[in-house]
């Protein structure tokens, strides 16, 4: 992928902030477990900076859990969402690779779907200057559950529609400690947990639809694609009703 490629799928979500607050899945409970035992700290009353924020779907859970927490986004539509939807919770306009954070000022530094949008061998180095010592890094992905039939079979009609290996692109990063810190630096611990969430059809394919792989393609190649999903997914869930799988990984390391 081309640093300009690149730049423009990280770019494109601005487009569809509220298609993408309505319709991405959240995170369930026994992530934020993980974190804190990974961590060996709790959320309640931590100093938190969630990077990479978006429409703030990970922040306003770290918000519940009892963290005092702040969000860092580099985009203008995601960042107008954000303060629609949550403007209880600050926000700040940067990005991973140069964080507008105090050196030593905070106990957590997450990244929900973002790490892989920054380069780490700035990022890494940043959130080493960001944390106090013993505090920690969190990284993680929603990745589909690709052992689960029907979700292995709509990635592979994903994949041959954009000519692309579906599996390759959405463990990315989350599947390789090494693309996650080239430096070396960090001592990462792992964490893989599975969920689900049964939505309409609708929101479903809205979901599809609000990835980057299909905003940058235009709204008529996605429709079309769109189009024809839906009379696959219909046949599989005569009811309207899909039931998404997912494995969110987690890697945290911490500031020694």
């Amino acid at each position: 992928m081309t640093a300009s490629f690149h730049a423009t799928r990280a770019h494109s979500f601005n487009a569809a902030a509220a298609q993408y607050a309505a319709n991405r899945p959240s995170y369930p409970p026994a992530l934020f477990d993980a974190v804190e035992d990974l961590s060996g700290r709790p959320l309640a009353g931590a100093r938190v900076a969630d990077i990479g924020a978006g429409t703030g779907i990970a922040t306003a859970l770290l918000h519940a859990r009892g963290a005092d927490v702040i969000a860092v986004e580099p985009g203008d539509g995601m960042a107008a969402q954000f303060r629609r939807s949550h403007p209880d919770i600050p926000i700040l306009k940067g990005n991973g690779n140069t964080l507008p954070l105090a050196t030593a000022s905070l106990d957590f530094l997450t990244y929900a779907q973002a790490w892989h949008w920054t380069d780490p061998t700035l990022a890494v180095p940043e959130a080493l200057r960001i944390l106090r010592p013993g505090g920690a890094l969190a990284l993680w992905w929603n990745t589909d559950a690709l052992d689960v039939p029907w979700i292995a079979e709509a990635a592979a009609r994903i994949g041959r529609h954009f000519g692309i290996d579906t599996a390759a692109e959405r463990k990315g990063a989350a599947a390789d400690t090494q693309a996650a810190d080239p430096t070396g630096r960090l001592d990462f611990g792992r964490r893989q947990v599975r969920w689900s969430r049964r939505v309409p059809i609708d929101t479903h394919l809205a979901n599809i639809g609000s990835h980057s792989l299909f905003l940058i393609h235009g709204e008529e190649t996605s429709a079309a694609f769109l189009a024809e999903e839906r009379q696959h997914l219909m046949r599989t869930f005569p009811d309207g009703i899909v039931e998404e799988v997912y494995d969110v990984d987690l890697l945290v390391a911490i500031n020694t």
